[in-house]
């Protein structure tokens, strides 16, 4: 009786963890890992694009636009460090982000 009861309980916590409609939780998860993996290409990108990144605000994002206008393309991501606003720090939160082609 006690092993009954023992394979009982077990077989209501699996059924207690299976999501509802399968297993969506877990397509869910990686829909959101893919959005938060999205790439900006800083070459093309609009302000309100570059507001995305984290550690770009509004300020910071049309000074992008403004030197990109002024000055060309960036050729490699460091360039963005002659953007008034960008720092090092604010580049390495990016760099796994953007895209300069």
């Amino acid at each position: 009786m006690k092993t009954l009861v023992n394979w009982l309980v077990l077989v209501i916590c699996l059924v207690a963890f299976i999501p509802a409609d399968g297993f969506s939780a877990q397509g869910a998860t990686a829909e959101k890992t893919v959005a938060s993996a999205s790439v900006v290409a800083v070459n093309s990108a609009t302000a309100e694009q570059l507001q995305a990144l984290p550690g770009i605000g509004k300020v910071t994002a049309r000074s992008i636009v403004e030197y990109r206008k002024v000055h060309g393309p960036f050729a490699k991501a460091e360039d963005l460090l002659q953007v008034k606003g960008i720092g090092r720090q604010t580049l390495e939160k990016i760099r796994g982000q953007i895209l300069v082609n």
